[in-house]
Protein backbone atom coordinates (compact mmCIF):
# COMPACT_ATOMS: atom_id res chain seq x y z
CA UNK A 1 0.00 0.00 0.00
CA UNK A 2 1.20 3.48 -0.77
CA UNK A 3 2.06 5.65 2.58
CA UNK A 4 -0.62 8.28 3.55
CA UNK A 5 -0.54 11.61 2.12
CA UNK A 6 1.94 13.99 4.55
CA UNK A 7 -0.25 15.28 7.64
CA UNK A 8 2.39 18.69 7.95
CA UNK A 9 2.20 21.45 10.66
CA UNK A 10 1.53 25.13 8.71
CA UNK A 11 4.45 26.07 10.91
CA UNK A 12 7.26 23.62 12.37
CA UNK A 13 7.28 20.26 13.06
CA UNK A 14 5.75 17.22 14.98
CA UNK A 15 7.51 16.14 18.18
CA UNK A 16 7.09 12.58 19.85
CA UNK A 17 8.53 11.56 22.83
CA UNK A 18 8.00 7.55 23.55
CA UNK A 19 8.73 5.79 26.78
CA UNK A 20 9.21 1.96 26.21
CA UNK A 21 9.69 -0.88 28.70
CA UNK A 22 11.96 -3.13 26.49
CA UNK A 23 11.04 -6.94 27.40
CA UNK A 24 12.60 -10.60 26.89
CA UNK A 25 13.09 -11.18 23.27
CA UNK A 26 12.46 -7.42 21.55
CA UNK A 27 14.59 -7.61 18.03
CA UNK A 28 17.70 -5.13 18.54
CA UNK A 29 18.43 -5.21 15.25
CA UNK A 30 14.97 -4.47 14.44
CA UNK A 31 14.57 -1.28 16.72
CA UNK A 32 18.08 0.11 15.61
CA UNK A 33 16.42 -0.48 11.72
CA UNK A 34 13.33 1.62 13.13
CA UNK A 35 15.58 4.58 14.06
CA UNK A 36 17.59 4.85 11.19
CA UNK A 37 14.71 4.44 8.86
CA UNK A 38 13.27 6.94 11.26
CA UNK A 39 15.88 9.47 10.65
CA UNK A 40 15.81 10.17 7.00
CA UNK A 41 15.91 13.81 5.53
CA UNK A 42 14.58 16.18 7.95
CA UNK A 43 13.29 13.59 10.56
CA UNK A 44 15.57 12.74 13.73
CA UNK A 45 15.50 10.25 16.72
CA UNK A 46 17.31 10.38 20.05
CA UNK A 47 17.23 7.50 21.79
CA UNK A 48 18.04 7.88 25.70
CA UNK A 49 18.59 4.94 28.22
CA UNK A 50 15.95 5.59 30.98
CA UNK A 51 16.90 5.66 34.76
CA UNK A 52 14.23 4.78 36.70
CA UNK A 53 11.28 2.16 36.98
CA UNK A 54 9.52 4.55 34.07
CA UNK A 55 10.80 2.97 31.56
CA UNK A 56 13.89 1.44 29.58
CA UNK A 57 14.19 3.34 26.23
CA UNK A 58 13.48 6.87 25.69
CA UNK A 59 12.72 7.98 22.09
CA UNK A 60 12.25 11.43 21.33
CA UNK A 61 11.25 11.90 17.39
CA UNK A 62 10.84 15.47 15.35
CA UNK A 63 9.79 16.07 11.91
CA UNK A 64 7.37 17.50 9.40
CA UNK A 65 5.52 14.63 8.67
CA UNK A 66 3.17 13.22 11.77
CA UNK A 67 2.53 10.00 9.90
CA UNK A 68 6.26 9.09 9.28
CA UNK A 69 6.24 9.81 13.51
CA UNK A 70 3.49 7.35 13.43
CA UNK A 71 5.07 5.15 11.63
CA UNK A 72 8.58 5.06 13.75
CA UNK A 73 5.93 4.11 16.76
CA UNK A 74 4.57 1.30 14.82
CA UNK A 75 8.48 -0.40 14.01
CA UNK A 76 9.31 0.01 17.46
CA UNK A 77 6.35 -2.21 18.55
CA UNK A 78 6.75 -4.44 16.01
CA UNK A 79 10.74 -4.95 17.02
CA UNK A 80 9.12 -5.77 20.45
CA UNK A 81 9.58 -2.38 22.72
CA UNK A 82 6.23 -1.66 24.56
CA UNK A 83 5.03 2.07 24.72
CA UNK A 84 4.65 2.67 28.56
CA UNK A 85 4.15 6.18 28.31
CA UNK A 86 4.25 9.30 25.70
CA UNK A 87 4.22 12.49 24.66
CA UNK A 88 2.77 14.66 21.24
CA UNK A 89 3.27 18.09 20.72
CA UNK A 90 4.66 20.28 18.01
CA UNK A 91 7.68 22.68 18.04
CA UNK A 92 6.12 26.50 18.44
CA UNK A 93 7.62 29.94 18.88
CA UNK A 94 5.71 31.10 21.78
CA UNK A 95 3.73 34.69 20.82
CA UNK A 96 6.15 36.25 23.39
CA UNK A 97 9.12 35.40 21.21
CA UNK A 98 7.34 36.83 17.73
CA UNK A 99 9.42 39.59 16.55
CA UNK A 100 12.89 38.13 17.35
CA UNK A 101 15.83 37.70 14.64
CA UNK A 102 14.87 34.64 12.44
CA UNK A 103 18.24 33.22 13.14
CA UNK A 104 16.91 32.74 16.42
CA UNK A 105 13.38 31.36 15.85
CA UNK A 106 14.70 28.79 13.51
CA UNK A 107 16.21 26.28 16.24
CA UNK A 108 12.91 26.37 18.14
CA UNK A 109 10.89 25.42 15.10
CA UNK A 110 13.23 23.08 12.89
CA UNK A 111 15.71 21.80 15.91
CA UNK A 112 18.89 20.01 15.58
CA UNK A 113 18.96 17.02 18.13
CA UNK A 114 21.20 15.90 20.01
CA UNK A 115 23.16 18.90 20.64
CA UNK A 116 26.54 18.02 21.10
CA UNK A 117 28.37 17.34 24.35
CA UNK A 118 25.11 17.15 26.33
CA UNK A 119 24.38 13.71 27.00
CA UNK A 120 21.62 13.84 29.94
CA UNK A 121 18.14 14.79 29.36
CA UNK A 122 15.17 15.40 30.73
CA UNK A 123 11.49 15.65 29.92
CA UNK A 124 8.71 16.72 31.38
CA UNK A 125 5.07 18.34 30.38
CA UNK A 126 3.16 21.67 31.98
CA UNK A 127 1.07 24.00 31.98
CA UNK A 128 -0.36 27.68 33.41
CA UNK A 129 -2.90 27.62 36.02
CA UNK A 130 -5.93 28.77 36.01
CA UNK A 131 -6.63 28.79 39.70
CA UNK A 132 -8.61 31.71 41.41
CA UNK A 133 -6.08 34.57 41.95
CA UNK A 134 -3.52 32.83 40.08
CA UNK A 135 -5.14 32.67 36.37
CA UNK A 136 -2.58 33.09 33.80
CA UNK A 137 -5.22 34.01 31.27
CA UNK A 138 -7.03 36.58 33.03
CA UNK A 139 -3.21 38.96 32.64
CA UNK A 140 -3.15 40.97 30.08
CA UNK A 141 -0.65 40.66 27.43
CA UNK A 142 1.86 43.06 28.54
CA UNK A 143 2.36 41.49 31.74
CA UNK A 144 2.54 37.65 30.45
CA UNK A 145 4.97 39.19 28.35
CA UNK A 146 7.05 41.15 31.13
CA UNK A 147 6.98 37.55 33.71
CA UNK A 148 8.27 35.28 30.42
CA UNK A 149 10.91 38.16 29.73
CA UNK A 150 12.45 37.58 33.22
CA UNK A 151 11.53 33.83 33.12
CA UNK A 152 13.63 33.54 30.02
CA UNK A 153 16.56 35.78 31.53
CA UNK A 154 17.17 32.87 34.02
CA UNK A 155 17.18 30.48 31.48
CA UNK A 156 19.56 32.18 29.30
CA UNK A 157 21.99 32.15 32.39
CA UNK A 158 22.51 28.04 31.76
CA UNK A 159 23.60 28.65 27.82
CA UNK A 160 26.41 26.51 27.14
CA UNK A 161 24.92 23.96 29.91
CA UNK A 162 21.79 23.33 29.11
CA UNK A 163 19.69 23.22 25.69
CA UNK A 164 15.99 23.58 25.87
CA UNK A 165 13.30 22.36 23.60
CA UNK A 166 9.40 23.73 24.82
CA UNK A 167 7.14 22.31 22.44
CA UNK A 168 3.38 23.10 22.12
CA UNK A 169 0.57 20.79 22.64
CA UNK A 170 -2.53 22.62 23.72
CA UNK A 171 -5.19 20.13 22.18
CA UNK A 172 -2.72 17.67 21.25
CA UNK A 173 -1.75 16.31 24.66
CA UNK A 174 -2.80 16.28 28.09
CA UNK A 175 -0.57 19.05 29.07
CA UNK A 176 -0.23 22.89 27.69
CA UNK A 177 3.43 22.18 27.00
CA UNK A 178 6.30 19.44 26.59
CA UNK A 179 9.65 20.38 27.66
CA UNK A 180 13.07 18.83 27.12
CA UNK A 181 16.26 19.93 28.66
CA UNK A 182 19.14 18.69 27.36
CA UNK A 183 22.24 19.06 30.16
CA UNK A 184 26.33 18.72 29.75
CA UNK A 185 26.10 17.33 33.48
CA UNK A 186 23.11 15.60 35.07
CA UNK A 187 23.11 17.99 38.46
CA UNK A 188 23.21 21.35 35.16
CA UNK A 189 19.40 20.25 34.74
CA UNK A 190 18.86 19.88 38.44
CA UNK A 191 20.20 23.29 38.99
CA UNK A 192 18.37 25.10 35.65
CA UNK A 193 14.87 23.81 36.64
CA UNK A 194 15.33 24.55 40.18
CA UNK A 195 16.77 27.84 39.40
CA UNK A 196 13.68 28.84 37.50
CA UNK A 197 11.01 27.53 39.50
CA UNK A 198 11.88 31.08 41.63
CA UNK A 199 10.31 33.18 38.52
CA UNK A 200 7.10 34.31 39.17
CA UNK A 201 5.80 32.39 35.60
CA UNK A 202 6.34 29.73 37.24
CA UNK A 203 6.24 30.13 41.18
CA UNK A 204 2.48 31.62 41.17
CA UNK A 205 1.24 30.34 37.21
CA UNK A 206 3.35 26.85 36.65
CA UNK A 207 1.98 23.43 36.90
CA UNK A 208 4.39 20.54 36.43
CA UNK A 209 3.87 16.86 35.45
CA UNK A 210 6.31 14.12 36.08
CA UNK A 211 9.78 13.79 35.33
CA UNK A 212 11.20 11.37 33.06
CA UNK A 213 15.31 11.37 32.69
CA UNK A 214 18.08 9.56 30.99
CA UNK A 215 21.46 9.45 28.83
CA UNK A 216 21.88 9.94 25.47
CA UNK A 217 23.18 7.34 23.22
CA UNK A 218 23.48 5.52 19.67
CA UNK A 219 20.89 3.84 20.17
CA UNK A 220 22.86 0.69 20.15
CA UNK A 221 24.35 1.84 22.76
CA UNK A 222 20.97 2.23 24.77
CA UNK A 223 20.28 -1.34 23.97
CA UNK A 224 23.48 -2.77 25.24
CA UNK A 225 22.87 -0.76 28.38
CA UNK A 226 19.16 -1.48 28.79
CA UNK A 227 19.32 -5.35 27.65
CA UNK A 228 22.84 -6.05 29.25
CA UNK A 229 23.74 -7.15 25.86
Amino acid sequence: MAPPEPVVPARGWGVLHLFCRAPAGVDAEAVAAAVKAGQDGDHQVVCFAVLGHKADVGVLAVGPDLWRLRALQSALAAAGLVVADSYVSLTEVSEYAEGMPAELLAPRLHPTLPPPGMPAVCFYPMSKRRAAGANWYELDFEERRRLMNEHGLSGRAFKGRVVQLVTGSTGVDDWEWGVTLFGARPDDLKECVHTMRFDEASARYADFGPFTFGLVAPVTDVLAAVLGA
